[in-house]
């Protein structure tokens, strides 16, 4: 039963790629800013989604990787990471300027997107597309190999992990977490959320939750989206690779390197939920809560509208690194959608 699982995660990941988190890393974290929205938050998002389910923001927390795979959302691929080009093991930085790159990247989509999705002028439409990118980039960026640029977020170093052929970066995305939970169902992710959210409210997370958020403000969302990815971007050096890549092409990375890291995909998968519930909150007080309506209009009835794809945001142009040019040949891509061979 465990090998049927696994052809068909096979059988699905090459015709959609693998997605950051998976989807139930991705529906987890969702699961976990569900608990933390405010009531009056959580209408606003169900209005916005037209989805008053107790599933609103899990059911569409993997809708960007799924739209990313089609020929019209194509160009949003850049969206789901920022390539940090440093040196790891030895260092470990996220730096805006440098990394972010001409069609974007997971900080500048999430500046752009906060500021659409609580912006009257746009229709329904567009604010819906805008807050599912943020609840899935919010996922993207906490995890640590989606804030790298070697090896192309670790797409580019071949591994063995319970027997099989893959990448680094498939093993952090699902394999890891699929074997700690056992499937990939929203029931599933249901579940592993309200583990977190008790490690969150009384257990082992409960003294560290405060400064996940400190800070956060959505007056300035690229200096907090881009410390977000420079925390899981650390891991890349103490938990992802500590010692190289070589060291983790020696052998199978079941079960001794995923025990040293599956505390990790949990603590970043609950980071993730607490910071999406509470930039959901921080987006309702300030841009629609204490709305006047009257006043506003007048504000920006003359106003030019925002720059659909945020290129407002981004960095000044500048000559490709060779990170940049390994990224353009994947077609910006995030991820490898290369097939998963079995090794007996």
């Amino acid at each position: 039963m465990a090998r049927l699982t696994k052809v068909a995660l096979v059988a699905l990941g090459s015709v959609t790629g693998v997605s950051a988190w998976g989807s139930l890393g991705h529906a987890t974290v969702a699961y976990v800013a569900q608990n933390y929205v405010t009531s009056e938050t959580a209408s606003w998002a169900q209005g916005v989604l037209n989805d008053t389910s107790s599933s609103y923001l899990a059911s569409i927390a993997s809708w960007a990787d799924s739209y990313r795979a089609t020929t019209a959302g194509k160009w949003s691929s850049s969206f789901h990471y920022i390539d940090a080009e440093d040196n790891p093991p030895t260092t470990c930085n996220v730096d805006y300027q440098r990394d972010c790159g001409s069609s974007g990247c997971s900080v500048s989509a999430i500046a752009n997107y906060t500021q659409r999705v609580g912006d009257s002028r746009l229709s329904n439409d567009h604010k819906a597309e805008a807050l599912k990118f943020l609840v899935h980039f919010l996922g993207d960026i906490t995890q640590p190999l989606h804030d790298e640029a070697y090896e192309t977020g670790g797409n580019g170093i071949a591994v063995t992990y319970k027997g099989y052929s893959d990448n680094l970066h498939s093993d952090w995305d699902t394999y890891m977490p699929e074997s700690l939970i056992g499937g990939s169902s929203l029931a599933d992710a249901q579940s592993w959320a309200k583990t977190l959210i008790s490690e969150i409210d009384s257990g082992s997370y409960k003294s560290q939750a405060a400064s996940w958020i400190k800070g956060d403000t959505i007056s300035d969302p690229i200096t907090t989206s881009t410390r977000w990815a420079s925390d899981a971007n650390a891991f890349v050096c103490t938990v992802v690779m500590p010692d190289g890549a070589a060291a983790l092409q020696t052998g199978d990375l079941y079960p001794t390197y995923y025990n040293s890291a599956i505390d990790t995909i949990e603590l970043q998968i609950a980071k993730g939920g607490y910071r999406l519930g509470h930039w959901l909150n921080l987006i309702y007080t300030a841009k629609i809560a204490k709305r006047d309506v009257e006043a506003f209009v007048k504000e920006t009835r003359d106003a030019a509208l925002p720059d659909l794809s945020g290129r407002d945001l981004l960095p000044k142009p500048r000559a490709l690194s060779r990170a940049k040019l390994a990224r353009a040949a994947m077609e910006g891509s995030c991820c490898s959608s290369e097939k998963r061979d079995h090794e007996h």
